[in-house]
């Protein structure tokens, strides 16, 4: 019976398995095939014509270029407003700590379609439109409520006692904070960093309706390019340039993963 049991349970991720792998063999079939369509097949001819009509400054670079600063900035002001609101939350008790996080975690239930309106009509009162910082700090705001979440539970995972240790040597509390708390969180900071940086990179919505000019565009916008009119698609283009997309992010994925150190670097600073 649990033999039984266990084939099925692998055939059921087998099939999850594949459901998500004939996308990605799609993409890397699409992108080698000249007479690509939306069907997987493997191509007669492959050749690298597809990459090579999406290597442009006007299609590829230069909306790379845009997601990165977008998505960095957002990443960057994120995470340092969430270091500075997740350190009272966690190091001071109050009986406002629990409403208040459950305030901001209802703040991660808005959807951003929501409040687009009124953030446009902001955005053209204070002459802020097709600008990048501003659009920046407005996705850094949306992005902010389950970022203190997390942040905060990952600083709740640091001592109170190394903290206390270093204000006995006379240092401050952001000089403990900077020396101590960030560098025994790092993992957790690289965590919300790259949720943060996907979550800006992936996001059609906010660009489009915030940042006019084409030239300003992310790729994220810029992608839907190719989709012409009367459902007309340039498949094998589209296949290359998702791959080009999203290998930014398997590279902070990697840069990431190695910076962390090691995860029992924690448990060591609480045996000292």
């Amino acid at each position: 019976m649990n033999q039984r049991a266990a084939i099925w349970a692998d055939a059921v991720l087998l099939l999850i398995g594949a459901c998500f792998l004939l996308p990605l063999l799609w993409l890397v079939l699409g992108s080698v095939d000249p007479a690509a369509g939306h069907g997987t097949k493997v191509p007669q001819q492959p050749g690298l014509d597809n990459f090579a009509a999406v290597l442009t400054p006007e299609l590829l670079f230069r909306p790379l270029w845009n997601s990165l600063l977008l998505s960095a900035g957002t990443g960057t002001v994120t995470l340092a407003a969430a270091v500075l609101a997740a350190y009272p939350l966690s190091r001071y008790r109050s009986r406002f700590n629990t409403p208040f996080m459950y305030g901001i975690l209802f703040g991660t239930c808005l959807p951003v379609t929501a409040i687009m309106v009124p953030v446009y009509g902001l955005f053209v009162q204070l002459q802020l439109l097709d600008s990048l910082p501003a659009t920046v700090l407005f996705l850094a705001a949306t992005s902010l409520p389950m970022a203190i979440w997390m942040t905060r539970n990952f600083m709740d995972a640091v001592p109170l006692a190394l903290e206390e240790a270093a204000w006995v040597d006379g240092a401050s509390r952001l000089a403990a904070l900077r020396s101590i708390v960030l560098p025994l969180m790092r993992q957790g900071l690289g965590v919300v960093f790259i949720f943060v940086f996907i979550q800006a990179w992936g996001n059609f919505f906010v660009p489009f309706v915030l940042l006019l000019s084409e030239g300003r565009q992310p790729a994220a916008v810029s992608i839907f390019s190719f989709f012409g009119q009367h459902g007309a698609v340039a498949y094998g283009q589209l296949a290359a340039f998702s791959i080009l997309y999203s290998i930014p992010v398997l590279a902070l994925y990697v840069i990431v993963a190695r910076g962390s150190g090691n995860s029992l670097a924690l448990a060591g600073a609480v045996r000292g």
